[in-house]
């Protein structure tokens, strides 16, 4: 797995997902699966496609661009 991926998913993970919030409440306000949210928080191997990341960019009103930047991209 490539190490833009897991830290794409850290990255939502610890900061929109957090300890707190159910992964269904995220899931449904992002447009995922909530398989797809419990993946990026708990498996370390899973691999995310832009287009769920496009998704969650979506749901939060933030281009594509603006998230590489949040993250050092």
């Amino acid at each position: 797995m490539s190490t833009l991926s897991r830290k794409i998913c850290e990255y939502i993970a610890t900061n929109w997902i957090g300890e707190d919030q159910a992964k269904t409440q995220f899931a449904l306000n992002h447009n995922i699966d909530e398989k797809t949210a419990r993946r990026i928080s708990n498996d370390k191997n899973y691999n995310i496609s832009l287009a769920t990341v496009n998704k969650i960019c979506e749901a939060r009103n933030l281009k594509l661009s603006e998230f590489f930047k949040l993250i050092d991209l």
